[in-house]
């Protein structure tokens, strides 16, 4: 293989595929990013890959000078630590002899070992998971939508998802999609974001939980909020395709689901909540983040006292040996009678981070019950309430 491309869409699409690359492996292919190289009558390009048995990414990079075909596997992090340190170069030659391939720039040259590309795991791609095979199943689910709208499902759920929890479902977020509806729920047992979108095309319904880290890995993927984004869902895996055709794509994320039974989350959803308030987003936020300076491991809750009076609401904290604070803040509406209670300031903010609505509302019952924030009629968030005797 001998190939000249770009060192800065090269570096790009290294730092996607190494994403999903193993960190440590017995299988040190698997820590490693394969290359192909290819020419045809419609032009040359190199082909990225990397997976950790668990989650596979492939990145095609066009605008390159193929001299030679070929492939080559080479460990991820010192690829990435290479072409990162040519800053100062325009353009980088990729050539391979064996199981070794030497990167030049214009004043420098690397020699890497790597392995037989031979020995890297054969990936699906979106046609064949798709369209089925003898071994399996065709998809259940088809859709497509813009990049913008899968990466704002993500960023307004994957922040509520449970880190390491020996619930293993809620390490990941629901994806259910009825119709034309397209939501996405996540949950760590003590808070649950819900978001939702409208599709152009209906299709059969399912549900499935997609790990964190492939959301994580659309996110980085989602450059362009306008480029469509070909979504293929089976009994235990699911593929993203980025691109105007799902199998000519910029690049192609596959993901196997996590196993498991999600909670069921519409029952967690309060009703009947007769406090309502309306705020200003950036007001609360300010408010929130005042308030949280003068929280500990100990006494992590704000306390937040509305009164519907003066239509306002005191935010307090204390912490021993610390101190106290107190922020008055003025409420946009507020329908309900008086009402204390407190939160995690953090949950609050994680939540807040996300909304793009300049007005949210928040929904009350009683001290003892969870509080829901409304952002919009498509984001929802349940958040439970701290103790602060």
């Amino acid at each position: 293989m001998k190939v000249i491309c770009e060192r800065a869409a090269l570096l790009e699409a290294v730092n996607q595929v190494s994403g999903v690359v193993a960190s440590r492996s017995p299988r040190p292919q698997l820590t490693c990013i394969k290359l192909a190289a290819t020419k045809s009558d419609e032009g040359a390009e190199l082909t990225l890959s990397g997976t950790d048995a668990e989650i596979s990414l492939t990145v095609r990079i066009g605008r390159v000078d193929v001299a030679q075909e070929g492939s080559a596997l080479i460990p991820a992090d010192k690829l990435r630590q290479i072409i990162s340190a040519e800053e100062n170069e325009s353009t980088l030659t990729l050539e391979t002899a064996g199981e070794t391939t030497t990167i030049k720039g214009e004043d420098a040259l690397f020699s890497l070992h790597g392995f037989d590309p031979a020995d890297f795991p054969a990936l699906a791609d979106y046609k064949a998971i798709a369209e089925g095979s003898a071994a399996s199943a065709a998809a259940k689910s088809l859709f497509a939508t813009q990049a913008g709208v899968i990466d704002s499902l993500v960023t307004r759920t994957l922040f509520a998802a449970a880190r390491e929890n020996s619930r293993y479902a809620i390490n990941g977020v629901l994806m259910v999609r009825e119709g034309k509806k397209l939501d996405m729920i996540a949950t760590d047992g003590r808070r649950l974001a819900k978001s939702s979108v409208i599709i152009s095309s209906a299709g059969e319904d399912t549900q499935c939980i997609i790990p964190s880290k492939a959301l994580s890995m659309i996110q980085k993927l989602a450059v362009d909020q306008d480029e469509p984004v070909h979504v293929a869902i089976t009994d235990n895996q699911a593929v993203f395709a980025f691109g105007d055709e799902p199998t000519d794509s910029r690049a192609v994320l596959t993901t196997n689901l996590v196993e498991g039974t999600f909670p069921p989350y519409e029952d967690v959803i309060p009703r009947d909540l007769d406090i309502k308030v309306t705020f200003n987003r950036d007001t609360l936020a300010s408010a929130v983040k005042r308030a949280a300076l003068l929280t500990n491991e100990e006494s992590r809750g704000v306390r937040l006292t509305f009164t519907g009076e003066n239509q306002s609401l005191e935010l307090s904290s204390r912490a021993p040996e610390m101190g106290e604070a107190n922020i008055t803040v003025d409420l946009a509406a507020y329908d309900g009678n008086d009402i204390e209670i407190g939160f995690n300031p953090t949950f609050i903010t994680d939540a807040l981070k996300v909304i793009t609505d300049p007005e949210i509302m928040i929904e009350l019952k009683a001290p003892n019950k969870p509080g829901l924030f409304k952002a919009g009629n498509d984001f929802l968030y349940v958040v439970m309430p701290v103790n602060l005797s």
